[in-house]
């Protein structure tokens, strides 16, 4: 068995039954019944949605245990931090490729009406496997979905994943971890700048197998006048005070 299978069997084995009404249906199913108008909005105001129970518990925790099995990455190495990411490969094993697959197609409109608002001009296409082309042709070919373990003292600095010249607008964290039970502090981070205005901290509270998604680097905001204005967006988690925090980012566009 493949670590790709090993991973499908393992995120989708059959639950106990004292767990059964909590393991969720087909995943196909859970985007398609997501509220898409309200996301969609949540991220034209904030630049973020919560995606409250995004896995269940069990599914979360089994995904978090595949850290092991990958390439690790140190953050103090580049610069970003201190801890350790755990990359995927290009071909992400069937789980997290559906789930990127059928997100994507969701999230392609809100996409291509920011950058209609930005003035940009960049249409992304309807399904994933286009936009990936564009990427490989381009010489984007470094996966950056990746697993994140941080321990004490460890954090991820500020930053954004836009590197290329085919960059998707948004993408997806997941916590895969406990707060207040696996870890303590590592609280995700974004912050916001707009033009002369301070940068805005925002907080998301995410739970264990809670997911949000949220502006890779910018999006746009209506201003007083009526036009359309580029905000600036990062994002971070801060220092881990305690125990092991675990978190999933899934990207929809690879690095050069």
């Amino acid at each position: 068995m493949t670590r790709a299978e090993a991973m499908q069997a393992e995120l989708f084995q059959e639950p106990a039954p004292r767990h059964a009404d909590r393991i969720p249906m087909d995943m196909d199913a859970v985007i398609d019944g997501l509220d898409w108008a309200g996301i969609a909005a949540q991220l034209d105001a904030e630049g973020y949605a919560l995606l409250p129970q995004w896995l269940m518990p069990e599914q979360a925790r089994a995904l978090g245990r595949h850290a092991a099995a990958l390439e690790r990455a140190s953050l103090a190495r580049g610069g970003l931090g201190q801890g350790d990411l755990h990359y995927f490969p290009a071909d992400l094993p069937a789980p997290l490729a559906a789930w990127r697959a059928d997100l994507y197609r969701r999230l392609a409109p809100i996409s291509n009406r920011w950058s209609e608002r930005l003035g940009s001009g960049y249409r992304y296409p309807g399904e994933l496997e286009p936009f990936l082309r564009r990427g490989r042709q381009a010489g984007q070919t470094h996966a950056l979905t990746h697993l994140s373990q941080l321990r004490g003292d460890d954090y991820v600095a500020l930053h954004q994943r836009n590197e290329g010249a085919h960059v998707f607008a948004l993408q997806l964290v997941a916590l895969l971890a406990e707060p207040g039970l696996d870890f303590t502090g590592g609280e995700f981070v974004m912050t916001e700048q707009r033009p002369r205005m301070q940068s805005r901290p925002i907080v998301l509270p995410l739970r264990l197998g809670d997911a949000a998604l949220i502006a890779t680097a910018h999006r746009p905001v209506r201003g007083a006048s009526g036009a359309d204005y580029r905000v600036n967006l990062k994002h971070a988690i801060s220092r881990v005070l305690g125990g092991t925090r675990i978190g999933l980012e899934l990207s929809f566009h690879d690095a050069p």
